[in-house]
Order: C-alpha cells, then structure tokens, then sequence
C-alpha cells in the first residue's frame, strides 16, 4: 500500500510539475487549422511564392496580416511588421575585356565568355596592375588564418575557389561545411580590405578538375536569356564591392604562374595551410582588366511580429522564432508549391504566434520578448532575408538569446538510393524510419540550447518527438543550407529543427496532401514549448 502512495505521488507530482513549465495555451496549436493555413498557403493560387512576383507578395502580406489580426506588436526595425529588403541581380554589359602581358613583352587578349567572364558582384571599371597569387584568398583572423599579408595592396589578386581541408570533418573552416570565409563575395571583400584593387578567381584544380570546357561554363554563367529564377545578392553587399571581379580558365592561369617554376596543380596544393599562404607576386605578369555590369534592385521583405516580454529588464532581450515563406514558384502550369519546403514552418509560426498572442491576452507573458519572424528569400541568395535582418536587427544580436528556426517539419525524411547531388553526404534511410523524427541541426555548435529543447521534449505533454542531433558537420552542408546559418556566423545560439530532405523536395510534387500533419503539429508545439523556457529562465543558452 505505501509502496503504491508512493507512486502516486511520484505521478502528481510529474504532473504538477509538468503543468507549471507547460507553455500557455500549447495546446492551442492543432492539425486542424494547420492543415487549414497549408492548403491556403500553399496551393496553387500562391503559384511557389517565388521572389519577385505578386504571388510572393501576397504570401507576406498573408503573414502579415495574421501577425496583425493575433494583435503582435509591429516587429521590424522601422515600426512596421514588414523589413523591406533589397536583393540584386545582375546582368552582363558590353564592355568586358582581359588582356595579360608575360614576361618577354607577350600579351594575351582574353575573349569575354570565351576566356574569362565577370562575376555578378563585381565593380565596373578598369584596371591595369601586376599580379599576385594569394592561396585561397581567405582572410579569417578568429582562426589566426590570412592568405594576403601585406603583399596584395595596389595589385590583382588570383585566388582560388573553395577553401582548405574542405573534405576533413577536422578542418577549423567548419569541418566540411563550406565555411563562410570561402563565400566567393566575402573572400573580394576581405581582397579589397587588404588594398587589392581587382580579384581573379580560378577553380581550386587539386580538389575540383573542372569542365574541360570553360567557354561552355562560362556561357552558362552570363546565359543569352534569362533564366526563370534569377540569382540573387544583398544590394549591401554588392554595394561594398569596389573592384573588377572575375573568373579565369584553369589554361590562363597555368599561363601566368609558369614564372613561378611551379605548375597550377602545384600552387594550388601548397595552399592547403592551417594559417594562410604567403602570397607570391608573379614576376612580370600584368593584367589589364575591364568589367561591366548593370545591377538591378528587386524589393523583397520580412515579415516580422512581436510579443513584447513582462520583465523591465529582460524584456529587452528576445527569442527569435523564424520560418520563410518564399519558395520556387511556377514554371508554366507546372507549380511548385512548397507545402514542406517552407510552407510547413510558415504556418507553424502562425500557430506559434496566436499562442503567444492568446497567453498574452490572458495576461501570461513571456519575461523575455519574443520576435517572429517570416523570412523572405531564403531560396535565392541563399538565406538573404536572414541574412539582411542581421545587419539591421530589432534587437540588437548581443540581447538575443536564442533563434529557433523551422524550415520543413512536416514529412518524414527519405533519402533513396541514387537520390542525385540533393542528397550528398546523406545515408540512404527510409520514410518510416523517421515517422516520429525531427532533426536538430546546430546543436553542436549550443549544446546548452539543443539540451533546453531536449527537455522540453521530454516535459511537455503529447510531444515525445525523436530527436536526431545529426548534420552539423555533413558535407550536405545542411547545416548553412537555413536561416539559423547567419545568426551562427554572428554568435547568435540557433537552432534548426528540420524534418528531413525527401524525393519531392524542390519538386511539383512537395503539396499539402504529402504532410504528416500530426507530426507537424507535434513539432509545432515543441518549439512553441522551448521558446517559452528560452524566453522565462534565468540565464541564456552560453
């Protein structure tokens, strides 16, 4: 008898203790409706909300009307629920034009898509200046790592694609993630802050042969036509490039090292350093570089609410709760309508949203606030949207204490064989092996973070999801592939909470009728529990 009190007890008490951490109104968030929102979401009226279309538009304004009718207060950094943002894209001028003198007085007049094209980013304008080769052309000073020096200042850079040690899970440049360092964009910059007044990019030769054909490369590069999903930059970005840019043929650049007594192949070996190359200059090679590119600025935006936080201290500090809701739109009746991909997370932090909302009305506030945020153009940069509110956050990123971020919660991952170069690094597994899992990605980086979720999964009534902390060093590079990646990169802890790739991923056929439902309703309530726990305790995830 007493050994059965016992028990009792012990059961009340998990209860109660259950009942007191419990997030208001978790229950709250139920198939039903969103199933509901999906089917509105994403069907084929949305036409795949593809950036830069009225469709896409509308999708935001959807979010934000939600975000309005909860009774959220305004979230962006001007007031208002939408952060507009600005994306560009490229297109190839007329005027592009390579010529490099050898020594002995030989001079090569390159031809522009033939022999050498210019990146999107790059600067217009003309140069003239020697050369110098520059390893990787990476310049990371947390790591203790520069490929530059002082010997790039006043000439052209030529540098190489990628980074080192890309294929060692050891590498300090993020394991076999491509670290951010190695962003072709970030390496100009880091080019340009050294003094370099042009950068010429060549294809890392020991790591990636290439195409034989660079003409055909570069053709596709700059094609004739538009294609139907444009390439997209930051405009901020793109703004701070102030120099040529461009790539040459594996060929060229054999050409302008042979000074050096080493081949390409060589130089290109000896960069796999752990604190950076020391530049070269190369001997009597100068290089006269024009480019020109018309850049274009297409609109974009996040949406974003808040739920103001109850503790005069605290409530300036914030939990992110992010999804995105654009994805890859139509091509003729051929819609792609993104229901997993991200209209699952979309609608989740809808439902996460009204909850906040309802507790709120209920005069049950989190002692932190609480941001959500909708982001735009994740598909087409990638992660611009994230990427261009870490650069004119709402809060500032030192008072954020976490981001939980949810893009495709609602099937089971299934990864076949012969799945194609979506699915590198990815074991071949079965949907039903995965029926009740949900990848974390980033735990790694914040175990204090993935732990607070894990408890939360462990606490909360009806969730007991199968958390598979996996991916953060994968060459699928899963973990940079959604918008957790640039709050990481600034030292924000972030999560993704992620139900796995699947065949009809980036397909016509990822639609409503494909989802767990059930399973999404169960993630759904598990980050709205672990953002409350984020957003009440003490202390932050370190």
């Amino acid at each position: 008898m007493r050994q059965s009190l016992s028990l009792i007890l012990v059961a009340v008490f998990a209860a109660a203790l259950s009942a007191q951490t419990a997030a208001p109104f978790n229950d709250s968030i139920r198939l039903a409706e969103l199933k509901a929102d999906l089917y509105y979401l994403a069907g084929d009226g949305f036409k795949g909300r593809l950036v830069g279309t009225p469709e896409n538009a509308l999708a935001a304004d959807y979010v934000r009307s939600r975000f309005e009718r909860a009774g959220l207060k305004p979230g962006a950094p001007n007031g208002a629920f939408v952060q507009p943002t600005q994306l560009m894209i490229a297109t190839l001028g007329e005027r592009n034009s390579l010529a490099v003198s050898l020594p002995g007085g030989t001079t090569l007049d390159q031809k522009p898509e033939q022999d050498f094209y210019p990146q999107r980013f790059s600067a217009s304008g003309s140069i003239k200046a020697p050369v110098v080769y520059a390893g990787f052309g990476i310049h990371a000073p947390a790591l203790g790592y520069d490929d530059y020096g002082d010997r790039v200042k006043g000439r052209i850079a030529l540098i190489l694609e990628h980074e080192p040690g890309e294929r060692d899970p050891k590498s300090p440049f993020d394991g076999v993630v491509t670290a951010e360092a190695a962003v072709a964009i970030k390496k100009v910059l880091a080019a340009q802050e050294k003094g370099a007044v042009g950068v010429l990019f060549v294809t890392d030769i020991h790591n990636h042969p290439g195409a034989t054909n660079f003409e055909a490369s570069a053709r596709a590069f700059w094609p004739p036509q538009a294609p139907r999903v444009d390439r997209f930059t930051l405009a901020s970005w793109a703004d701070r490039v102030r120099i040529p840019v461009g790539q040459i043929s594996p060929a060229l650049a054999e050409i302008m090292v042979r000074g050096t007594g080493q081949t390409l192949l060589d130089l290109s070996k000896a960069a796999e350093t752990a604190r950076g190359y020391t530049a070269i200059l190369l001997d009597g090679v100068e290089v006269a570089l024009t480019t020109a590119v018309s850049r274009h600025i297409v609109a974009d935006r996040n949406v974003l609410g808040v739920i103001e936080g109850s503790d005069p201290q605290l409530k300036n500090e914030v939990v992110i709760v992010s999804a995105h809701y654009d994805h890859e739109g139509a091509d003729g009746a051929v819609i792609y309508n993104g229901a997993d991909d991200d209209g699952s997370g979309t609608v989740a932090l809808m439902a996460i949203a009204d909850a906040y909302a309802k507790a709120a009305a209920a005069g049950q506030r989190p002692r932190r606030s609480v941001l959500f945020a909708c982001w735009g153009s994740e598909e087409r940069g990638p992660l611009l949207g994230a990427w261009a509110y870490t650069e004119n956050p709402t809060f500032p990123l030192a008072q954020t204490a976490a981001v939980l971020n949810m893009d495709m919660i609602g099937r089971n991952e299934e990864v076949q064989v012969g799945g194609g170069p979506r699915f590198n690094g990815l074991e071949i597994q079965t949907a039903e092996s995965n029926r009740n899992a949900v990848n974390i990605l980033g735990y790694s980086r914040h175990p204090e973070l993935s732990a607070a979720v894990e408890r939360a999964n462990r606490s909360a009534v009806g969730i007991g999801l199968e958390l598979k902390m996996r991916y953060d060093n994968n060459s699928s590079n899963l973990l940079r592939r959604s918008d957790q990646w640039p709050f990481l990169q600034n030292g924000v802890p972030a999560l993704w909470f992620h139900s796995g790739l699947h065949p009809d991923y980036h397909t016509q056929y990822d639609r409503p009728e494909k989802i767990n439902y059930e399973k999404m309703e169960r993630v759904a309530r598990l980050v709205h529990q672990s953002s409350w726990v984020l957003a009440n305790q003490d202390g932050r995830p370190k």
